[in-house]
């Protein structure tokens, strides 16, 4: 387990395999909370919008399938199968 040392105005870094693992950027909130034994904890405030983030670039850059009219057609999309045209409605 890393060590990390409170400097004069309190601040602590965290160590760079900690912050790849939590998938830390500079600018990220996190939640501090202390138990009833004094043990601090930091928990990423920000990670379901980071999830949404993600997405909607997926999105931007075309990396998304659908929409679909049937399960079926998004089944065969998953198999890489190209679906049946859609019959225009009138």
């Amino acid at each position: 387990m890393p060590l990390v040392r409170v400097k004069e105005k309190y601040q602590v870094t965290i160590p760079v395999e900690l912050r790849k693992q939590a998938r830390l950027s500079v600018g990220d909130y996190l939640e501090a909370k202390v138990d009833r034994m004094g043990v601090i904890s930091l928990a990423p405030k920000n990670f379901v919008d980071r999830r949404i983030a993600e997405g909607l670039d997926d999105i931007k850059q075309g990396r998304v399938r659908g929409p679909f009219d049937t399960v079926e057609a998004m089944l065969q999309s998953l198999k890489g199968a190209k679906p049946a045209a859609r019959a225009r409605k009138r």
